[in-house]
Protein backbone atom coordinates (compact mmCIF):
# COMPACT_ATOMS: atom_id res chain seq x y z
CA UNK A 1 0.00 0.00 0.00
CA UNK A 2 2.83 2.43 0.70
CA UNK A 3 2.79 5.20 3.24
CA UNK A 4 -0.33 7.11 4.21
CA UNK A 5 -0.81 10.31 2.22
CA UNK A 6 -0.77 13.48 4.35
CA UNK A 7 -0.28 17.20 3.82
CA UNK A 8 3.45 16.51 4.06
CA UNK A 9 3.15 14.95 0.59
CA UNK A 10 1.92 18.18 -1.00
CA UNK A 11 4.53 19.69 -3.38
CA UNK A 12 5.45 23.35 -3.21
CA UNK A 13 2.44 25.33 -4.47
CA UNK A 14 4.20 28.65 -5.01
CA UNK A 15 3.17 30.23 -8.31
CA UNK A 16 -0.15 28.37 -8.43
CA UNK A 17 -3.39 30.33 -8.47
CA UNK A 18 -6.23 28.52 -6.73
CA UNK A 19 -9.97 29.22 -6.51
CA UNK A 20 -11.92 27.34 -3.82
CA UNK A 21 -15.70 27.62 -3.55
CA UNK A 22 -17.31 27.58 -0.11
CA UNK A 23 -13.96 28.20 1.55
CA UNK A 24 -14.97 30.15 4.65
CA UNK A 25 -15.86 27.09 6.73
CA UNK A 26 -15.48 23.32 7.01
CA UNK A 27 -13.79 21.32 4.28
CA UNK A 28 -13.34 24.30 1.98
CA UNK A 29 -11.64 26.32 4.70
CA UNK A 30 -9.25 23.49 5.55
CA UNK A 31 -8.48 22.91 1.86
CA UNK A 32 -7.77 26.56 1.17
CA UNK A 33 -5.68 27.01 4.33
CA UNK A 34 -3.40 24.07 3.52
CA UNK A 35 -2.88 25.26 -0.06
CA UNK A 36 -2.05 28.76 1.23
CA UNK A 37 0.38 27.25 3.73
CA UNK A 38 2.12 25.54 0.83
CA UNK A 39 2.56 28.81 -1.06
CA UNK A 40 -0.44 29.01 -3.40
CA UNK A 41 -2.24 32.26 -4.12
CA UNK A 42 -5.76 31.41 -2.99
CA UNK A 43 -9.11 33.00 -3.79
CA UNK A 44 -11.92 32.15 -1.38
CA UNK A 45 -15.09 32.19 -3.50
CA UNK A 46 -17.85 32.55 -0.91
CA UNK A 47 -21.43 33.70 -0.51
CA UNK A 48 -20.77 35.64 2.70
CA UNK A 49 -17.91 38.04 1.99
CA UNK A 50 -17.57 39.14 5.62
CA UNK A 51 -17.09 35.55 6.78
CA UNK A 52 -14.74 35.03 3.85
CA UNK A 53 -12.62 37.97 4.98
CA UNK A 54 -12.49 36.55 8.50
CA UNK A 55 -11.39 33.17 7.12
CA UNK A 56 -8.75 34.79 4.90
CA UNK A 57 -7.34 36.64 7.90
CA UNK A 58 -6.64 33.28 9.57
CA UNK A 59 -4.64 32.01 6.61
CA UNK A 60 -1.03 32.79 5.68
CA UNK A 61 0.22 34.35 2.48
CA UNK A 62 -1.74 35.64 -0.49
CA UNK A 63 -5.41 34.94 0.24
CA UNK A 64 -8.22 37.06 -1.22
CA UNK A 65 -12.01 36.85 -1.31
CA UNK A 66 -14.49 36.78 -4.19
CA UNK A 67 -18.25 37.03 -3.73
CA UNK A 68 -19.98 33.98 -5.23
CA UNK A 69 -23.52 32.75 -4.65
CA UNK A 70 -23.94 29.44 -6.44
CA UNK A 71 -27.72 29.65 -6.04
CA UNK A 72 -27.78 32.50 -8.58
CA UNK A 73 -26.52 32.22 -12.14
CA UNK A 74 -26.27 36.02 -12.23
CA UNK A 75 -23.89 35.86 -9.25
CA UNK A 76 -21.90 33.07 -10.92
CA UNK A 77 -21.49 35.16 -14.07
CA UNK A 78 -20.57 38.27 -12.08
CA UNK A 79 -17.98 36.32 -10.08
CA UNK A 80 -16.49 34.79 -13.23
CA UNK A 81 -16.21 38.23 -14.82
CA UNK A 82 -14.55 39.62 -11.68
CA UNK A 83 -12.05 36.74 -11.61
CA UNK A 84 -11.24 37.36 -15.28
CA UNK A 85 -10.52 40.99 -14.48
CA UNK A 86 -8.13 40.20 -11.64
CA UNK A 87 -6.48 36.92 -12.68
CA UNK A 88 -4.60 36.05 -15.84
CA UNK A 89 -4.63 32.30 -15.07
CA UNK A 90 -6.12 29.69 -12.76
CA UNK A 91 -4.10 26.58 -11.96
CA UNK A 92 -6.68 24.94 -9.74
CA UNK A 93 -10.45 25.28 -9.41
CA UNK A 94 -11.91 23.39 -6.46
CA UNK A 95 -15.69 23.00 -6.67
CA UNK A 96 -16.19 22.39 -2.96
CA UNK A 97 -19.24 24.38 -1.83
CA UNK A 98 -22.44 22.48 -1.24
CA UNK A 99 -25.72 22.15 0.59
CA UNK A 100 -27.09 18.92 2.02
CA UNK A 101 -30.58 17.64 2.92
CA UNK A 102 -32.17 21.07 2.61
CA UNK A 103 -35.95 21.41 2.96
CA UNK A 104 -37.67 21.81 -0.39
CA UNK A 105 -36.73 25.19 -1.85
CA UNK A 106 -35.46 26.64 -5.10
CA UNK A 107 -32.57 28.78 -6.24
CA UNK A 108 -32.96 32.26 -7.73
CA UNK A 109 -33.29 30.57 -11.14
CA UNK A 110 -35.96 28.12 -10.03
CA UNK A 111 -33.75 25.04 -9.70
CA UNK A 112 -34.14 22.59 -6.82
CA UNK A 113 -31.71 23.93 -4.20
CA UNK A 114 -29.33 20.95 -3.91
CA UNK A 115 -29.12 20.24 -7.65
CA UNK A 116 -28.90 23.94 -8.46
CA UNK A 117 -26.16 24.69 -5.93
CA UNK A 118 -24.08 21.52 -5.91
CA UNK A 119 -24.18 20.75 -9.64
CA UNK A 120 -25.54 23.51 -11.86
CA UNK A 121 -23.79 26.40 -10.09
CA UNK A 122 -20.45 24.62 -10.30
CA UNK A 123 -21.10 23.49 -13.87
CA UNK A 124 -21.65 27.12 -14.90
CA UNK A 125 -18.70 28.43 -12.91
CA UNK A 126 -16.33 25.87 -14.41
CA UNK A 127 -17.50 26.61 -17.94
CA UNK A 128 -17.03 30.35 -17.44
CA UNK A 129 -13.53 30.00 -15.95
CA UNK A 130 -12.14 27.23 -18.13
CA UNK A 131 -10.48 29.61 -20.59
CA UNK A 132 -8.21 30.80 -17.74
CA UNK A 133 -7.16 27.18 -17.12
CA UNK A 134 -6.75 25.56 -20.52
CA UNK A 135 -3.37 27.18 -21.37
CA UNK A 136 -1.93 26.44 -17.91
CA UNK A 137 0.28 23.33 -17.67
CA UNK A 138 -0.89 21.01 -14.91
CA UNK A 139 -4.16 22.84 -14.26
CA UNK A 140 -6.98 20.91 -12.61
CA UNK A 141 -10.70 21.08 -11.91
CA UNK A 142 -11.43 19.20 -8.68
CA UNK A 143 -15.09 18.60 -7.83
CA UNK A 144 -16.15 17.34 -4.41
CA UNK A 145 -18.76 14.57 -4.40
CA UNK A 146 -19.98 12.41 -1.52
CA UNK A 147 -20.68 8.85 -0.41
CA UNK A 148 -24.25 10.14 -0.80
CA UNK A 149 -23.91 9.70 -4.57
CA UNK A 150 -24.77 6.03 -3.93
CA UNK A 151 -27.84 6.61 -1.75
CA UNK A 152 -31.18 6.57 -3.62
CA UNK A 153 -29.24 8.30 -6.38
CA UNK A 154 -30.26 8.65 -10.00
CA UNK A 155 -30.55 11.49 -12.48
CA UNK A 156 -34.33 12.05 -12.62
CA UNK A 157 -34.63 13.54 -16.10
CA UNK A 158 -38.43 13.31 -15.89
CA UNK A 159 -38.44 15.53 -12.77
CA UNK A 160 -34.95 17.01 -12.33
CA UNK A 161 -36.19 19.78 -10.04
CA UNK A 162 -38.29 17.47 -7.81
CA UNK A 163 -41.47 19.41 -8.53
CA UNK A 164 -43.80 16.39 -8.32
CA UNK A 165 -42.48 14.99 -5.06
CA UNK A 166 -39.46 15.84 -2.95
CA UNK A 167 -36.96 13.70 -1.07
CA UNK A 168 -34.16 15.67 0.55
CA UNK A 169 -31.98 12.55 0.63
CA UNK A 170 -32.81 11.61 -2.96
CA UNK A 171 -32.20 15.16 -4.19
CA UNK A 172 -28.83 15.27 -2.42
CA UNK A 173 -27.89 11.91 -3.96
CA UNK A 174 -28.83 13.18 -7.42
CA UNK A 175 -26.70 16.31 -6.99
CA UNK A 176 -23.66 14.37 -5.81
CA UNK A 177 -24.05 11.77 -8.59
CA UNK A 178 -24.21 14.71 -11.00
CA UNK A 179 -20.89 16.01 -9.60
CA UNK A 180 -19.20 12.75 -10.59
CA UNK A 181 -20.85 12.51 -13.98
CA UNK A 182 -19.79 16.10 -14.66
CA UNK A 183 -16.19 15.24 -13.75
CA UNK A 184 -16.07 12.17 -15.98
CA UNK A 185 -17.65 13.89 -18.98
CA UNK A 186 -15.49 17.01 -18.49
CA UNK A 187 -12.39 14.81 -18.47
CA UNK A 188 -13.52 13.10 -21.70
CA UNK A 189 -13.83 16.53 -23.32
CA UNK A 190 -10.50 17.80 -21.98
CA UNK A 191 -8.51 14.67 -22.78
CA UNK A 192 -7.73 15.67 -26.37
CA UNK A 193 -6.97 19.33 -25.59
CA UNK A 194 -4.20 20.91 -23.56
CA UNK A 195 -3.16 19.84 -20.11
CA UNK A 196 -6.17 20.58 -17.86
CA UNK A 197 -7.58 17.52 -16.09
CA UNK A 198 -10.79 16.89 -14.13
CA UNK A 199 -10.57 14.92 -10.87
CA UNK A 200 -13.14 14.14 -8.17
CA UNK A 201 -12.90 13.57 -4.42
CA UNK A 202 -15.12 12.92 -1.43
CA UNK A 203 -14.51 13.53 2.29
CA UNK A 204 -16.14 10.44 3.76
CA UNK A 205 -18.08 11.32 6.89
CA UNK A 206 -16.70 14.60 8.18
CA UNK A 207 -17.83 16.60 11.15
CA UNK A 208 -18.85 19.89 9.49
CA UNK A 209 -21.78 22.33 9.35
CA UNK A 210 -22.98 20.63 6.16
CA UNK A 211 -25.10 18.17 8.13
CA UNK A 212 -27.14 20.89 9.86
CA UNK A 213 -30.22 19.98 7.76
CA UNK A 214 -30.14 16.28 8.66
CA UNK A 215 -33.76 15.06 9.03
CA UNK A 216 -34.97 15.03 12.66
CA UNK A 217 -35.39 11.24 12.73
CA UNK A 218 -31.71 10.82 11.93
CA UNK A 219 -30.35 13.68 14.01
CA UNK A 220 -30.11 11.95 17.39
CA UNK A 221 -28.43 8.75 16.14
CA UNK A 222 -26.09 10.82 13.97
CA UNK A 223 -25.17 13.00 16.96
CA UNK A 224 -24.51 9.98 19.16
CA UNK A 225 -22.53 8.15 16.52
CA UNK A 226 -20.63 11.17 15.19
CA UNK A 227 -17.49 10.66 17.30
CA UNK A 228 -17.29 7.05 16.11
CA UNK A 229 -18.08 7.45 12.42
CA UNK A 230 -16.85 10.92 11.49
CA UNK A 231 -13.45 12.51 11.09
CA UNK A 232 -12.30 16.09 11.40
CA UNK A 233 -12.70 18.58 8.58
CA UNK A 234 -8.91 18.62 8.27
CA UNK A 235 -8.91 14.86 7.59
CA UNK A 236 -11.97 15.16 5.36
CA UNK A 237 -10.13 17.71 3.22
CA UNK A 238 -7.24 15.34 2.47
CA UNK A 239 -8.89 13.54 -0.50
CA UNK A 240 -9.58 16.92 -2.14
CA UNK A 241 -6.02 18.05 -1.45
CA UNK A 242 -4.62 14.86 -2.93
CA UNK A 243 -6.79 15.20 -6.04
CA UNK A 244 -5.59 18.80 -6.31
CA UNK A 245 -1.86 18.32 -5.77
CA UNK A 246 -0.68 14.72 -6.18
CA UNK A 247 1.69 14.73 -9.18
CA UNK A 248 0.52 11.22 -9.99
CA UNK A 249 -3.19 12.05 -10.16
CA UNK A 250 -4.80 11.42 -13.54
CA UNK A 251 -7.89 12.91 -15.13
CA UNK A 252 -11.08 11.06 -14.30
CA UNK A 253 -9.79 9.66 -11.02
CA UNK A 254 -11.72 9.75 -7.75
CA UNK A 255 -10.15 10.03 -4.30
CA UNK A 256 -11.72 9.22 -0.94
CA UNK A 257 -10.82 8.06 2.57
CA UNK A 258 -8.99 4.74 2.67
CA UNK A 259 -10.76 3.26 5.69
CA UNK A 260 -13.65 0.83 5.79
CA UNK A 261 -16.55 1.86 3.53
CA UNK A 262 -14.61 5.05 2.72
CA UNK A 263 -16.00 6.67 5.87
CA UNK A 264 -12.71 7.92 7.28
CA UNK A 265 -8.95 7.55 6.88
CA UNK A 266 -6.13 8.77 4.68
CA UNK A 267 -6.93 9.36 1.01
CA UNK A 268 -6.56 6.78 -1.74
CA UNK A 269 -8.01 6.11 -5.15
CA UNK A 270 -11.59 4.86 -4.90
CA UNK A 271 -14.30 3.79 -7.33
CA UNK A 272 -17.69 5.45 -7.67
CA UNK A 273 -21.02 3.71 -8.25
CA UNK A 274 -21.71 1.84 -11.51
CA UNK A 275 -24.41 4.40 -12.33
CA UNK A 276 -21.85 7.22 -12.28
CA UNK A 277 -19.94 5.68 -15.20
CA UNK A 278 -22.89 5.51 -17.62
CA UNK A 279 -21.62 7.58 -20.54
CA UNK A 280 -24.98 8.13 -22.23
CA UNK A 281 -26.42 9.52 -18.99
CA UNK A 282 -23.36 11.71 -18.45
CA UNK A 283 -23.77 13.19 -21.92
CA UNK A 284 -27.51 13.71 -21.52
CA UNK A 285 -26.94 15.43 -18.17
CA UNK A 286 -24.29 17.63 -19.79
CA UNK A 287 -26.64 18.74 -22.58
CA UNK A 288 -29.43 19.49 -20.08
CA UNK A 289 -26.98 21.39 -17.85
CA UNK A 290 -25.85 23.56 -20.76
CA UNK A 291 -29.48 24.30 -21.60
CA UNK A 292 -30.44 25.14 -18.01
CA UNK A 293 -27.42 27.36 -17.30
CA UNK A 294 -26.87 28.84 -20.75
CA UNK A 295 -23.15 28.06 -20.37
CA UNK A 296 -21.50 26.29 -23.29
CA UNK A 297 -18.12 24.61 -22.89
CA UNK A 298 -15.47 24.98 -25.59
CA UNK A 299 -15.08 21.28 -26.39
CA UNK A 300 -17.55 18.65 -27.46
CA UNK A 301 -17.29 15.09 -26.19
CA UNK A 302 -15.32 12.85 -28.59
CA UNK A 303 -17.70 11.11 -30.96
CA UNK A 304 -20.60 13.19 -29.68
CA UNK A 305 -22.24 16.18 -31.28
CA UNK A 306 -23.13 17.97 -28.02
Amino acid sequence: MGKKWTTANIPDQRGRVVVVTGANTGLGYETAKVLAEHGASVVLAVRNVEKGMQAAARMPGDVTVQALDLTSLDSVRTAAAALHSRLDRIDLLINNAGVMYTPKQTTADGFEMQFGTNHLGHFALTGLLLDLMLPVPGSRVVTVSSVGHRIRAAIHFDDLQWERSYSRVGAYGQSKLANLMFTYELQRRLATHGTTIAVAAHPGMSNTELARNTPAALRLPVTWLAPLITQTAAMGALPTLRAATDPGALGGQYYGPGGRNEIKGHPRLVTSSPASYEVAVQQRLWAVSEDLTGVKFPYASPGHSG
